[in-house]
């Protein structure tokens, strides 16, 4: 496979360098990915991220996900400032599409023109006065759920109260920290980040590191197996057409997933937050040294023993603690799920953008319950296209979104939200049911080796 030229040659008389011709490719030379050699490529140009994968802030797996395949939309859609970015691109920069293949698919010249009108009708432009709010009920509420105990005492009234205040914050809290890991509130990139570590750091005792991780992946390869770690093949679930199908043909011995849509309230939502999260934050610190990161969480946690112990004694304010996170972890699972959990799940297809994104995602209908409820993730179309527009914005750009799904025949779901929250039971009990027909009828034809 040829290497494109990296950088500018000396002349012959070794004054000013010459610009080496970089080198053009084919598709099928972009897609000849091996261990130590993956490219990309963004406006038709072509760039090795072998080694800078390594080092993309973003992480490794988020750019990687797309070797092989254009990464233009998915760029577009990750980086506010564009100019400051594609400085750092200069490095890895390796050559050209060929002319004869550059050719865009209409279904992605319509996607990147409507990009173009967000961009005019100022819908990447973020209201301060919208973001403070949101963090200052946030700040009130949490002082609520510690001041109600104060001055009121530890009797049910107040404790069921204190709790409703605290399962709120940390549910809020939530949709906000999610804002600023998709620096969607601040022009700067430095100011986001700051926010993004004090809001899931210390109000939610959470990594920002691991968060990123984790979502950028997702985002970037929504419902794809293998790539979106919400979707991997666990020990617990299967979902989808697909993956049951998987998962029965290798395992012989698994999960009863046929009763999967049953044990779900008892492990889905209850224990997400309480004990995975909890258990894969602080591996996520460890492993990764992300000493920052545990410095927020150890704050968090000094913090809330520090005021609840003396209100609730030790032994209380573990319950305490370990109650709002079960309550906190049904809040989230059942609004994020209800989004991608029954719509597709496959294989990496390198479908444009639209279209892999639409597949993976639906919205919930628009009301103020719904908008606040959810953290406006009830346009979670809108905002898997457009990740880095305010949520406030998202409403906006919907119907110019589904009248370009319309014109490209792509499916645009809006659902009621107690539609949306059943549907996540009724795909389970369907890719339980598709699990154990296939295991049955695969393992009495295989015999047992």
């Amino acid at each position: 496979m040829g290497r494109g030229s990296q950088g500018a040659a000396p002349s012959a008389n070794g004054d000013a360098p010459l610009q080496r011709k970089l080198e053009q490719f084919t598709w099928e030379q972009v897609k000849e990915k091996t261990a130590d050699q993956k490219w990309l490529v963004i406006d038709k140009e072509v760039y090795n991220i072998t080694n800078w994968a390594r080092k993309h802030p973003g992480g490794s797996k988020v750019i990687t996900h797309y070797a092989g395949q254009d990464a233009t939309d998915a760029f577009k859609a990750f980086h506010n400032d564009l100019s400051f970015v594609k400085k750092y691109m200069k490095a890895i920069h390796i050559g050209s599409l060929a002319e004869k293949e550059q050719q865009v698919k209409p279904i992605e010249e319509d996607f990147r023109q409507l990009r173009a009108t967000a961009e005019k009708m100022n819908l990447f432009k973020p209201s301060v006065t919208f973001f403070v709010l949101q963090l200052a009920h946030i700040l009130l509420l949490d002082w609520a759920s510690w001041a109600i105990l104060y001055y009121f005492g530890t009797g049910w009234i107040a404790y069921l109260f204190s709790m409703a205040a605290i399962t709120t914050v940390e549910g809020q809290v939530g949709w906000l920290q999610h804002d600023f890991g998709h620096l969607s509130v601040f022009r700067s990139s430095k100011l986001n980040h700051a926010l993004h570590y004090f809001t899931i750091g210390l109000i939610k005792g959470a990594s920002p590191s691991w968060w990123n991780h984790m979502h950028y992946q997702h985002h970037a390869k929504p419902n794809v197996m293998d790539k979106d770690p919400d979707v991997r093949l666990e020990a617990l679930f299967v979902v989808g057409d697909h993956m049951p199908v998987k998962v029965a043909k290798e395992k012989k011995k698994s999960m009863p997933y046929n009763w999967q849509n049953y044990y779900f309230f008892l492990i889905g939502p209850p224990l997400l937050f309480p004990v995975y999260f909890q258990i894969m934050l602080f591996r996520y610190i460890w492993t990764r040294k992300a000493w920052m990161d545990l410095l927020m969480v150890t704050i968090f946690f000094i913090k809330f023993f520090y005021l609840f112990t003396p209100l609730l004694g030790i032994g209380g304010a573990i319950a305490y603690y370990f109650t709002f996170r079960c309550l906190e972890s049904h809040w989230f699972t059942w609004v994020a799920q209800s989004n991608h959990i029954p719509m597709d799940i496959d294989e990496d297809q390198a479908l444009p953008w639209l279209k892999l994104q639409l597949q993976a995602t639906c919205n919930v209908e628009k009301s103020v319950f719904n908008d606040w409820f959810t953290g406006h993730l009830n346009f979670q179309i809108e905002h898997h296209l457009f990740p880095t527009m305010p949520r406030h914005n998202l409403y906006k750009i919907a119907p110019l979104v589904k009248s370009l799904c319309e014109k490209h025949g792509v499916p645009y779901q809006v659902k009621p939200l107690g539609t949306a929250f059943a549907d996540i039971v009724r795909s389970l009990k369907h890719s339980g049911d598709l699990w154990a027909s296939t295991y049955h009828a695969y393992h009495a034809e295989v015999p047992s080796s």
